[in-house]
Order: structure tokens, then C-alpha cells, then sequence
């Protein structure tokens, strides 16, 4: 490694002793284990460029530390190795069909078994299109896509990959990046919650779960836990009170978060989130943080048959192959958990095909996937998020607050609600205009790119009706 200069290694040690509230020495860790999980996602799980996916991705985000990081691909062994300053070491390995896993400082990377074979059934949702990707004529689809795919001249950039728009259950027009194709994977980040939000509906319909009910978290069993009162609708909304960090904004910074050391340090996310103290009694605070999803991961396994292959055999048996979803990747931690809160990868019409789930309340081909009323009550908000507008699993424009007041002003309709992951990632569900729109990768841009997104989602609407 050259020698680095004095102002970048001044700056990585005010970054790593800054925010003392939190463990100094853990902050390099998530570090290197954020850059080798998520490369080794995008090359093993999405077959990506690592070098660009690098640059576009991930380098934005380290900023001026991004010169004390280094990694190496290893595409016999399926393993990324990262390191971030000469101070962490991370390993992340590949198990098919379960994804990328934090290995570092072990010989196993939770090796897990996959799923029985099942016999494949036809999908409940039909096709939305053809194999070619969708190239609309009217000329003011052609526009809102040309919009939708503006790159700013100099950083922050919006770096675009893909863009889906389903009217009346088909494709009307569709783009990629050169590097993208109607099967690539792309990631969700937190859009992923809302899949979680699916599952745990599912369980309500099987009658597995009472969301109103305390959340079936063995660590809380005892009455006197003042966590023994927490519901699952709680974790779903984020006001469960527990004192977890926050997984709203993300930058070199998050390094000292909890949420983020979760996810990419520890093998056990569930189990480090169920350790958490309370910060507020249930239910009278929001926050948001990867915490309680992780949770809901964990109810899900648990629901499920307890295993990562019964985990995922169940998401795929009731809901990925009811709805057509090719090129998904659920990931999963070493424990065997659903990294529900932030790592799926999918196509973007498979994503789209999951926002179409959403659309029509949750019935696809006449059969109910989710409980009557699940996709309402999803959608509303949740008091103590104003400012953000969201709801349970999903963000909502159907509620007063600041949040949603400024998705409307931009051009989103008052009943849209949108699964949203970090910089950029939405599918957006717009019952009114029997409407899903879908935007992923990795924007830079201020408020992860909502603005464009909104006068996307305006400009398709009009050119729609203008159509």
C-alpha cells in the first residue's frame, strides 16, 4: 500500500475515534465486512464487474476513506477478502442459492443445506412481457425514461440501472444500464423489508401469527421484560422502543451504528438484536432501525421449520414462485436468518412482479397471499413518522407529515406507498393509476434520488393518460 497522505490518515483516525457513544474498535470491522459482503453479492450473486461496482456502489459511500480500503476477488473459492486500513480483515463467501456470508475469522461460513426439490407450478401472476426488454413509442414515454436515466454532470451521480413501468399488468416501458439486463439481480436494500412485510403476512393468513399479539421472541418470555410486551406490528412500524441505532441514512459514519455492525460484523443478527434494551416503552416512539426487522426475520424462520432451507423453501413455495420471481436471492446470515432487513437481490421486473402483489390487495389469479386489509394497514402511517411518512414495512404517501407532503408536491399521487432501499431503490404502487413503477441503483443524489423519482413517476402518469 503507498504511503497514504497526512490529511486522509488524519481523517481515517478522527473517523474511527469520533462518536464515542459508540465501540471505536468495531467501526473498521463493518467497514471491510460492507465492502467484501456486498461485492461478494454483486459478483457471485448479480455477476458484476467488481472494479465498477466498486466505483459506482461503494466508493461513493466510503469517501475520503475509500483510499484505506482494498479487496480481492477469488472466483475459484467464491470469497471476497477486504480490508479498511490496515486495522480489519473481512472474508465474505458464496453459498448458492442463500447468497454472500460474513466468514470472517471462521473456517465455515455457516454452511447450510438447500431447499428439498419441489415440483415446479406454473406462477399464479402470468407474463408481463416479452424476453426483450419493452421500448415504448409514445414520445412521452420515451421522454420520462430519457428523464429517468439523466446522468448529472459531475458527482453526486444518479448512476441508473434500471427502470420498470407496469400499467394494467403488463410492461409499457423498460430500460437498463449497458451492464444490466432484464435478468440481472439488482439489490433492494431496504425495499427488502417490505418482502418481509409479505412473509409475515403470509403466516397471518395461515393463521401461524397474530401481528397485534407480543411478538414470539423466546429471549422476551419472561413477563417481567419490559421487551415482553413488544408486538410484531411494533417491529413492523418501528416503534417496538428498542434503543438499536438507526438505519435511516447511511455514510462512513454508520460504521459506529449498531444496526450496521449487525448486519455486517456479527454471524447472529437476531440474536444481537433481541439483546437490545428498550430506549422507549413500546409502541409510543418511531425509529427506525434494521434491528427489528432482523426480529421479524428470525419469526419468520422460526415459523417456517426453524432452518435456512425451510426458510427458504417457504418464501419461495408461497411467494416467489406464486408470483413468477426468477432471479431472486433472498440472503441469509450464518445463523441461518433472512437478512430480511436489507439483502435481497432480484431482476427488476421481479420486483416489479412483487409490487404487483401489492397493487391488487394482495390477491393474485383470484388466490389471496395476504390477509384482507394486509395492504391497507401496510400502507398506513405510523404516527411518529411524519416526517418520513411510513407505515408498516412500507414507505406511505397516505398520511399528514412533511414526508409525504414532499413526495406529492414532486408528482407521487396521495395513495402511492413504495417499498425503498438506500440510494435509490423504490417500487413504487399507485392503486389509483393501476400502476407500479420500479427504479434501482445506486443514486448519490440528495434524498436517495426521491425528487426524480417523483417527476418520474409524474411524467408516466401523464404520458398514460395522454396515450
Amino acid at each position: 500500500m503507498p504511503r497514504l497522505p497526512i490529511a486522509v490518515s488524519i481523517l481515517a483516525a478522527a473517523v474511527l475515534t469520533a462518536c464515542g457513544h459508540f465501540s471505536p474498535g468495531r467501526a473498521a470491522p463493518v467497514i471491510s465486512g460492507y465492502l467484501s459482503h456486498q461485492l461478494c453479492s454483486a459478483v457471485f450473486v448479480a455477476g458484476r464487474n467488481p472494479d465498477r461496482y466498486y466505483r459506482d456502489a461503494i466508493e461513493p459511500l466510503a469517501g475520503p476513506v475509500a483510499v484505506l480500503t482494498r479487496f480481492t476477488v477469488d472466483r475459484e473459492h467464491g470469497e471476497v477478502r477486504a480490508t479498511f486500513a490496515g486495522l480489519a480483515e473481512s472474508r465474505a463467501v458464496y453459498r448458492p442459492q442463500f447468497g454472500c456470508v460474513n466468514a470472517t475469522g471462521r473456517a465455515s461460513a455457516g454452511e447450510l443445506s438447500p431447499p428439498a426439490p419441489s415440483e415446479a407450478t406454473p406462477p399464479l401472476l402470468g407474463a408481463i412481457a416479452g424476453a426483450a426488454p419493452v421500448q415504448p413509442t409514445e414520445p412521452a414515454l420515451v421522454a420520462a425514461l430519457d428523464h429517468a436515466f439523466d446522468e448529472t454532470a459531475q458527482a453526486p451521480h444518479r448512476f441508473t440501472q434500471a427502470v420498470v413501468v407496469i400499467h394494467k399488468d403488463r410492461i409499457v416501458a423498460e430500460r437498463y444500464a449497458s451492464d444490466v439486463g432484464v435478468d440481472t439481480p439488482l439489490t433492494g436494500w431496504s425495499a427488502t423489508k417490505s418482502v418481509t412485510n409479505a412473509l409475515i403476512g403470509i403466516l397471518v393468513r395461515q393463521g401461524k401469527l397474530d401481528i397485534h399479539a407480543r411478538a414470539p421472541i423466546a429471549a422476551w418470555s419472561d413477563p417481567r421484560d419490559p421487551r415482553h410486551a413488544i408486538t410484531i406490528d411494533q417491529l413492523l412500524r418501528m416503534n417496538s422502543g428498542l434503543d438499536m441505532g438507526q438505519s435511516l441514512t447511511a455514510s462512513v459514519l454508520t460504521a459506529f451504528d449498531p444496526s450496521a455492525q449487525m448486519i455486517f460484523v456479527d454471524a447472529d443478527t437476531a440474536a444481537v438484536a433481541q439483546r437490545a434494551p428498550l430506549a422507549y416503552p413500546p409502541g409510543t416512539h418511531w425509529n427506525y432501525t434494521n434491528a427489528n426487522t432482523q426480529l421479524l426475520s428470525r419469526i419468520v424462520r422460526d415459523q417456517a421449520g426453524g432452518t435456512a432451507a425451510a426458510t427458504l423453501g417457504f418464501a419461495r413455495r408461497e411467494l416467489f414462485d406464486k408470483l413468477g420471481m426468477q432471479h431472486v436471492t433472498l440472503e441469509f446470515d450464518a445463523a441461518g436468518t433472512p437478512i430480511g432487513a436489507s439483502h435481497m437481490w432480484a431482476s427488476a421486473r421481479d420486483w416489479a412482479r412483487f409490487g404487483l402483489l401489492y397493487l391488487h390487495d394482495g390477491v393474485i389469479d383470484g388466490q389471496r397471499i395476504l390477509p384482507a386489509g394486509w395492504v391497507d394497514d401496510s400502507a398506513a402511517p405510523t404516527s411518529g413518522s411524519e416526517d418520513f411518512g411510513y407505515g408498516a414495512g412500507f414507505w406511505t404517501n397516505r398520511g399528514p407529515g412533511a414526508g409525504a407532503r414532499y413526495r406529492i408536491r414532486h408528482g407521487m399521487p396521495v395513495d402511492a406507498f413504495m417499498a425503498r432501499g438506500s440510494n435509490g431503490q423504490y417500487v413504487v404502487i399507485i392503486p389509483s393509476e393501476d400502476l407500479v413503477i420500479v427504479r434501482l441503483g445506486p443514486a448519490w443524489t440528495p434524498r436517495d434520488d426521491m425528487e426524480r423519482v417523483a417527476q418520474f413517476t409524474r411524467e408516466v402518469i401523464e404520458a398514460l393518460k395522454g396515450g
